[in-house]
């Protein structure tokens, strides 16, 4: 069987996310693919998240419509504590999905290889990362990064092209109080408005 994984926080789910996802979906033949909402996640330090319920609700909204073959796990939320990605890959190893691609973004494709059991990762799971931004300097990174990958881990690493959408969850948590319909689906956006996440309405 072969799935594809994209992970994240999710707080809250935006176009971007989806676009990314949606041309990551349409790439390569998966029989499944699994968005995950992380529960802490180990590589990042946030103090104000909305409840794991409510980013789990939202993401479901966000991307489950796109295909039947889409489904959104609360495997990491379940499993609590810090959200390992050598852990959720050997979980679906463990089920018999002998081909896994790994969607990432830019931050993430630069710290791989600090990650836990990074060795894990590249060995079980071939990476597919996307970026939003366009600078040279940062081009010239991941590409010293990617080899380094591939001479240490003999990892698997695909770039995929799409144009990403110019837009954090960060920035639409600060600027909810404004119109967020260019950046957010409908029923995101609604689901916001009504738990009254990121400020009071």
């Amino acid at each position: 069987m072969k799935i594809g994984i994209f992970g994240g926080t999710f707080d809250p789910p935006h176009l971007g996310h989806v676009k990314t996802f949606t041309a990551f979906f349409n790439l390569f033949p998966l029989d499944k693919v699994y968005v995950i909402p992380v529960c802490t996640p180990p590589h990042k330090q946030i103090h104000s998240l909305s409840s794991v319920e409510d980013r789990l609700n939202m993401t479901r909204l966000a991307f489950e419509k796109i295909s039947n073959k889409v489904e959104v796990s609360d495997l990491e939320i379940k499993r609590q504590g810090k959200s390992y990605t050598a852990d959720t890959i050997r979980h679906f190893k463990e089920q018999g999905c002998d081909e896994i691609f790994f969607l990432c973004g830019t931050d993430m494709v630069l710290t791989l290889g600090s990650w836990y059991n990074p060795e894990y990762i590249f060995q079980n799971a071939t990476i597919v990362y996307a970026r939003r931004e366009n600078e040279p300097e940062i081009t010239k990174k991941i590409q010293e990064k990617i080899e380094e990958y591939e001479l240490n881990f003999d990892a698997k690493i695909h770039f995929l092209e799409t144009q990403a959408l110019e837009i954090s969850s960060t920035e639409i948590r600060n600027n909810v109080d404004k119109d967020c319909s260019e950046y957010l689906d409908s029923e995101v956006l609604e689901y916001i408005k009504r738990n009254g996440l990121y400020k009071k309405w």
